[in-house]
């Protein structure tokens, strides 16, 4: 009978303890009916867009036009990962002038401030074509020593490589800096000539004149030695030429005292041939800046005469007027 009171007192313990050492777990508060569930808050950034781009190419310096939606003052543009300052005419369209970029293709879009970017476009930076401004000097005479037949082009956007073009072929040249460019002038004939800056991408500059002055001018005649019958007169100049012909105009009287008149005798003598004839004097050409005119006098009372050299195209000096017998 104790075993079994025992055993029941037992059992009884079990049963009720759970009620009294037991934590329920939190229950979570009620929802209200009708209350939305919270949400992450989502900001849709604006939209923009272009449409086209005008010109779709265009060296450093030339203005472009891109036409689109959704363009605001805080609009930026950029070539590749390089932004571009951007002039916005309005919600439609924009501006820029294509920055100092080496030369290849770029995408091209633009981008909001909310980070919203438009579909990017191609867009290639052409290489700047050379400008030729200014030759220095602008004209250059045939028969000139190397020394002053050197020649500068001032002008733009030259690079190292840049070649002189003279009448379309290229010639030797020394680059100086983008801005400047020297050569020789070759020996050619008179007249205008062409020059050109031609870049190493292909690019051709407009064309400048360069005159070659092939025309003779005399600057001095002197006299020089004298010999038994004949002395030298030295005709000082430039741009004679070998073949060259001195003409010889000179005044004589027939008979002033009976009324005669001053007659004019022109003689014409060529260098490097003989006359032919009973007149002994002669021309020796020694370069195009000296021709030698071997004269002999019939008397050694001074004369007036004058000289003019004629090239053999035809061009000739201005006369000179000399004072010698």
């Amino acid at each position: 009978m104790q075993r079994f009171m025992i055993l029941a007192l037992l059992v009884s313990c079990l049963v009720v303890a759970p009620a009294f050492g037991a934590v329920a777990p939190p229950q979570p508060p009620a929802k209200k009916a009708g209350a939305p569930s919270p949400q992450p808050a989502k900001e849709e950034a604006a939209s923009v867009a272009i449409l086209s781009i005008i010109p779709s190419q265009g060296e450093a310096g030339t203005t472009i036009v891109v036409s689109g939606s959704g363009f605001t003052a805080d609009t930026t543009l950029y070539l590749a990962t390089t932004k571009i300052a951007a002039n916005v005419a309005g919600a439609k369209q924009l501006s820029f002038e294509v920055p100092d970029l080496p030369p290849g293709l770029y995408a091209l879009y633009v981008r909001t401030p909310r980070g919203a970017a438009s579909k990017s476009y191609s867009f290639v930076i052409l290489a700047q074509r050379p400008v030729a401004v200014d030759l220095t000097p602008d004209t250059v005479y045939s028969c000139a020593p190397a020394s002053e037949r050197q020649v500068t082009v001032s002008g733009h956007h030259f690079r190292d490589g840049s070649q002189v073009l003279f009448d379309g072929a290229a010639i030797r040249s020394r680059f100086i800096s983008p801005d400047s460019l020297s050569f020789t002038a070759p020996s050619v004939a008179g007249g205008l000539h062409q020059v050109q800056v031609r870049n190493p991408d292909g690019s051709v500059s407009g064309v400048l004149g360069l005159l070659i002055d092939g025309n003779p001018e005399i600057t001095g005649v002197t006299s020089g030695e004298e010999y038994v019958n004949y002395y030298n007169l030295y005709i000082d100049g430039r741009n004679f030429q070998q073949g060259s012909t001195v003409v010889v105009t000179e005044e004589k009287s027939l008979d002033l005292m009976a009324g005669g008149q001053l007659s004019v005798d022109v003689k014409r003598f060529q260098s490097g041939v003989s006359s032919g004839g009973p007149e002994r004097d002669r021309i020796v050409y020694v370069s195009c800046n000296r021709i030698v005119y071997q004269r002999y006098p019939y008397s050694t009372v001074p004369k007036n005469f004058r000289v003019q050299v004629v090239n053999p195209d035809g061009s000739q000096s201005t006369t000179t007027s000399v004072s010698a017998p």
